[in-house]
């Protein structure tokens, strides 16, 4: 039982293995210029220098890693921040007032199809080259998605769960911090987890034109320097913190909302 159970663990690393030793031998078979596909190889030992400077072959970006990933790390933090405060706020708000719903929907909605990255003139004009701007964009990006996701959890609370609280005397305040907002919780966690990714989409896009750091920057640089095993490294290690970053929502959300643990599909992961 006890080999059984490992294989099963083993189970969610055979898709990347596999994937890793088709792109490896493709790239090995001559189809396409070593230069334009890289092998995962290639692209490790890029990945390998640009962390820890292993031989230079990254040049200026050589044992680098970390202060790129910090400095993307900490505008993503920031815009995601904001969006989590304004957006869960003004969604507890739209989706417990009719009134403020009324006044204020009609906007967000107007506002909501406009890509983010078509922001970015406004963006650079407003704040300058600096973080103010990827923080702006990063922050457009994460809002929406936490906003709506905490409107449509704050209205499909059990309303006989509200009239319950209301008989034995519950005021507007209590039933919104005891009942409603509880109620919302899964709703704004999957909120949340679409909103970080969304946070890191638009860093790298904002890094790319609005500052001159971070995982994006390096990997629009890169592209200017044929260097597409540093774009691909880039690539990974965005991929990489955005799934760390989904996996500490997640642990929050599992000990947050423990009581759907073993009574729900995903609360028995």
């Amino acid at each position: 039982m006890a080999a059984l159970a490992q294989l099963r663990k083993l189970d969610r690393y055979l898709v990347p293995v596999l994937v890793l030793a088709g792109w490896e031998a493709f790239s090995r078979s001559g189809a396409l210029p070593a230069a334009l596909l890289p092998a995962p190889s290639t692209v490790l030992w890029a990945w390998a220098d640009w962390l820890i400077g292993t031989d230079g072959n990254t040049q200026t970006y050589s044992a680098h890693w970390l202060a790129d990933m910090l400095a993307s790390l900490s505008r993503v933090a920031a815009g995601f921040a904001i969006a989590t405060v304004l957006g869960v706020g003004l969604g507890v708000a739209i989706g417990w007032s009719r009134k403020i719903e009324i006044v204020i929907e009609p906007t967000l909605q107007m506002l909501r199809p406009i890509p983010p990255v078509s922001w970015i003139p406004l963006a650079i004009i407003w704040f300058g080259i600096a973080n103010k701007p990827a923080i702006f964009l990063v922050f457009l990006g994460a809002f929406f998605p936490i906003l709506l996701n905490t409107i449509h959890g704050v209205k499909t609370c059990d309303r006989n769960l509200i009239r319950a609280g209301a008989m034995v005397g519950g005021s507007e305040r209590k039933l919104l911090r005891y009942i409603v907002v509880p109620a919302a919780l899964p709703s704004i966690f999957a909120g949340l987890r679409i909103g970080i990714g969304s946070a890191w989409m638009l860093t790298v896009t904002a890094e790319m034109v609005a500052v001159k750091s971070g995982l994006g920057y390096v990997l629009w640089d890169s592209y200017y320097f044929l260097r597409y095993d540093l774009v691909l490294a880039a690539m990974a290690s965005i991929g990489l913190l955005g799934f760390m970053s989904d996996l500490a929502i997640r642990f929050v959300m599992a000990r947050v909302l423990h009581w759907q643990r073993n009574t729900t599909l995903g609360g028995g992961e």
